[in-house]
C-alpha cells in the first residue's frame, strides 16, 4: 500500500482525538488537553508530509517520465495549490 505510513499515523491521530474528546468530557486539566491536541496536530502534519512525499515520488515522477507536458503542468499546479494553502496556515 502506497500510503501505509500515513494511514498508521492517521489512525493513531484518530485515537488521540477520541482521547482529547474524552478528556474534555471528563473536564480534565486544560493544559493536558492542549498537549494531547498538539500531539495530534503533529501526527497530522507528519501524515500530510508522508502523503506529499509519496505524491512526488510516484505521481509527479510518473508524469515527468511520460514527458506529457500537460500532465506535468497539472501535477505542478496541484503542488503549488497545496503549498499556497500551507502558506496561509
Amino acid at each position: 500500500m502506497k500510503h501505509e505510513k500515513a494511514l498508521r499515523k492517521l489512525k493513531t491521530a484518530r485515537g488521540q482525538i477520541d482521547a482529547a474528546i474524552k478528556m474534555i468530557e471528563d473536564e480534565r486539566y486544560c493544559i493536558d488537553i492542549s498537549k494531547q491536541l498538539l500531539a495530534t496536530i503533529s501526527l497530522l502534519k507528519n501524515a500530510h508530509s508522508e502523503i506529499l512525499k509519496k505524491h512526488i515520488e510516484t505521481c509527479v515522477k510518473d508524469a515527468t517520465s511520460s514527458k506529457d507536458a500537460e500532465e506535468i503542468n497539472v501535477k505542478l499546479e496541484e503542488l503549488e495549490e497545496v503549498f499556497d494553502y500551507l502558506k496561509k496556515t
